[in-house]
């Protein structure tokens, strides 16, 4: 009988200590400071146990300018997270008394992170960390002129929920700058022909749009039984509607598998994203680019010569290997690595301004 009670005791006295932390934690936090239209501000944030602030702002979906005042009396290194873990700041170093002044724009949306899954919280949230988080102002207004930059993509596009999954496009948003910001509609899951289909999918991005939106297409590695003119059929569809609505669509082939032969290389079906059905996934989007004029951001390319520069046992850390034994989904080292590819690209290709990009 005195089993339960030891639990109930051990339990209790665990909850004290975390309890005692936390307070030790607010004891050494920033003063709060409300520094906006609203009065949004550090009294919108609360102290983690890590260290971390978490903010949370009652806002409607649409776009907003967030902008931050870093630094403080000791050394500081702050990254920013947001929504379904979305990187929005890389990691910022500061030195003993320097202040620096960071803006990004974030796409606020209901459910905030994929099409398909939980709604998440609604308005605004962030998180202020890193290994030595230095925020002294928070300041939050309403963007609704910004461009937002559209994903249309599968599980390795995503705002993926858990860890240790990651999508490039959930990395993307930390290389913008104020006044762009990332939309991200991809889905784990979908197929050219599944995206579509669904009104939860393209049919809200095609609704969101606004003219000289850009939306880049990745959609590949689920039509493993598509056929060759289904498949173009329906990107051609997605483009032409797209385009209709005043959007500049943007083909992306697939980031690679990585699945290595013999010799070191990823010259194979499997890593190269052809299906059961032998079309040759990149291989029909880079056609498809030129037939209809679009830009191509060849991703199967750029990640693949990634891959293979580093080699089988190095590149495991892009990918969920070791933690899954998946060699499709990316960690968020490999995520983040594939985000910095897709960010040159928009940068050369003129797809977004110079000006726009970190």
């Amino acid at each position: 009988m005195r089993k339960p009670t030891t639990r109930k005791t051990t339990t209790r006295t665990a909850l004290l200590a975390t309890a005692a932390a936390l307070l030790g934690t607010l004891a050494t936090a920033p003063t709060a400071r409300a520094d906006g239209p609203y009065g949004q501000g550090l009294d919108h944030c609360a102290p983690t146990a890590t260290g971390a602030l978490a903010c949370h702002i009652d806002l409607a979906p649409g776009t907003y300018d967030v902008t931050v005042t870093l630094g403080g009396a000791t050394a500081g290194a702050t990254t920013i997270t947001g929504e379904t873990r979305r990187a929005l700041l890389g990691e910022t170093p500061t030195a003993p008394g320097e202040r620096l002044r960071r803006s990004f724009t974030v796409d606020v949306r209901d459910p905030e992170g994929e099409p398909t899954g939980p709604a998440g919280t609604p308005g605004l949230d962030l998180l202020l960390g890193g290994p030595a988080p230095r925020v002294t102002s928070l300041r939050v207004t309403p963007a609704p002129a910004a461009t937002r930059l559209f994903l249309i993509g599968d599980s390795t596009v995503c705002d993926q929920p858990d860890e240790p999954y990651a999508g490039w496009g959930q990395m993307l948003p930390a290389h913008l700058r104020r006044g762009t910001a990332v939309a991200n509609h991809a889905d784990s899951g979908e197929s050219t022909l599944t995206y579509m289909a669904n009104p939860a999918l393209f049919a809200r991005v095609e609704a969101a749009v606004r003219p000289g939106d850009p939306v880049l297409v990745q959609l590949a590695h689920n039509d493993k039984r598509t056929d060759a003119v289904t498949y173009r059929a329906n990107l051609t569809a997605l483009v032409e509607r797209i385009r209709a609505a005043g959007g500049r669509p943007v083909l992306v082939t697939p980031v690679v598998r990585r699945w290595f032969n013999a010799d070191g290389t990823l010259n194979n079906a499997t890593a190269l994203l052809v299906n059961g059905l032998g079309v040759d996934h990149p291989a029909e989007i880079r056609s498809l680019a030129t037939t209809l004029g679009t830009p191509l951001i060849d991703l199967t390319a750029l990640t693949r010569a990634r891959v293979e520069h580093l080699g089988p046992e190095a590149s495991k850390a892009l990918y969920l290997t070791a933690e899954k034994r998946d060699n499709t989904h990316t960690s968020a080292a490999g995520a983040t690595a594939y985000a910095a590819l897709v960010a040159a690209e928009l940068r050369d290709r003129g797809i977004l301004p110079a000006r726009s990009l970190r």
